[in-house]
C-alpha cells in the first residue's frame, strides 16, 4: 500500500501531543477504492521531515473555545456574544442566496456561509426531483428568542442563549407541500445533508442524549469532515465531541479528500503549529477545548 505523508499539528503548551490513529474512512459511492487496503483503512504514517517545514505558530486563547462551527449549544452550554456568526445576512435581501427555495417570511436571517452551503444542497436535491424546500426559521437574536420563550413556554422554546438558532448555525427547513416527517424533502435531508456539512441535529433515536424531541426539520451546520464522520458512526454532536476528546486525532477521507482532525484541551492560552500552505479551520467546542481541522490534498495526488 502506498504511504502518504501529512502535516501534523504540534501542541506546545501542556506538553500534549496529538495521537496518531487509523480509522475507517467515509466514502461516497463514486470514490475509487483501488487506493484503499483490504481492511478499508488508511494507515497514515508520520513523516518527521514535514513537522518543522511549512509550519507557523498560532496562539490559541481561551475565547476561541466559544467560537466556530462545532460549538455544543444546549441547556448546559449557552451561546455567548462571541459565539454568534459574524456574517449574518437577511436572506430575502440577499437574492444570490435565496434561490430555489422559499422563505416563511422576509425577516429570516442566517450566516452567509451556511446559506451558501444550503443553496448548494437545494440545487442538488432539485436535480433528483426534490424541489419544495422552504426555510421557516434561521438566526434569532437573544431578544427574539426571549420573546418566543415567553410566548410559547419552555416546552416548545428554549430560553435566550440556549438555542442553536442564536448562533446562526441552524435552520428549520420545511416543505411547501406537507410536514417534513412525511415529505420527500425530509427524507432527502436525512440521507444527504451530511454531504454539505449539515447534520440532523435532533434525530429520533438520540433523544436521550440530546434531551430534545425528534425534529426532522432542524439541521445544523458543522462542516466537513465532521458531518461525514457523524453520519458514518451514527452519532450526534455530543457523542462526536466526546469521541474527539478520547481519540485526540482522527484522519479520514471524504470523497477522495483527506482530512485530519485534532482536539486540544485549552485551559489557558497556548501555541500550536499549523501548516502555512494547507487550509485549516479552528473551532471551539463551547466547553473546554478547540478542534483543529487540516484539509489536505486530494488522495489521488499522493499516489505515485
Amino acid at each position: 500500500m502506498t504511504e502518504w505523508g501529512y502535516f501534523i499539528v504540534l501542541i506546545i503548551c501542556l506538553g500534549i501531543a496529538a495521537k496518531k490513529v487509523a480509522v475507517e474512512p467515509v466514502f461516497e459511492n463514486h470514490v475509487n477504492n483501488d487506493y484503499i487496503d483490504n481492511n478499508d483503512e488508511i494507515v497514515l504514517e508520520v513523516d518527521d521531515r514535514n513537522v518543522q517545514n511549512n509550519m507557523v505558530e498560532k496562539t490559541l486563547i481561551k475565547s476561541q473555545v466559544y467560537q466556530g462551527n462545532l460549538l455544543l449549544i444546549n441547556s448546559q452550554y449557552p451561546v455567548r456574544e462571541e459565539s454568534v456568526k459574524s456574517d449574518i445576512v437577511n436572506l430575502f435581501k440577499s437574492k444570490e442566496l435565496k434561490q430555489r427555495y422559499k422563505l416563511n417570511n422576509r425577516k429570516i436571517e442566517l450566516s452567509r456561509d451556511v446559506a451558501q452551503k444550503f443553496s448548494q444542497l437545494v440545487q442538488d436535491a432539485r436535480s433528483e426531483g426534490v424541489r419544495n424546500f422552504t426555510i421557516n426559521s434561521g438566526f434569532r437574536g437573544f431578544d427574539e428568542q426571549n420573546r418566543l420563550y415567553k410566548e410559547m413556554g419552555s416546552n416548545i422554546a428554549m430560553p435566550p442563549g440556549y438555542s442553536e438558532h442564536n448562533a446562526g448555525l441552524s435552520l428549520d427547513v420545511g416543505s411547501t407541500k406537507m410536514k417534513m416527517i412525511h415529505a420527500p424533502e425530509g427524507e432527502w435531508i436525512e440521507k444527504n445533508a451530511w454531504k454539505y456539512g449539515f447534520i440532523l441535529r435532533y434525530p429520533k433515536d438520540k433523544t436521550d442524549i440530546t434531551g430534545i424531541q425528534y425534529e426532522p426539520w432542524h439541521i445544523r451546520y458543522v462542516g466537513l469532515p465532521h458531518s461525514a464522520i457523524m453520519q458514518e458512526k451514527n452519532i450526534v454532536l455530543e457523542e462526536y465531541l466526546d469521541y474527539l476528546k478520547e481519540e485526540e486525532s482522527v484522519s479520514v477521507i471524504v470523497n477522495g479528500h483527506k482530512y485530519t482532525v485534532y482536539y486540544y484541551n485549552i485551559s489557558q492560552a497556548c501555541t500550536v503549529k499549523v501548516p502555512t500552505n494547507t487550509p485549516f479551520e479552528i473551532s471551539g467546542n463551547n466547553m473546554d477545548g478547540v478542534i483543529v481541522t487540516v484539509s489536505e490534498q486530494d488522495v489521488l495526488n499522493y499516489v505515485s
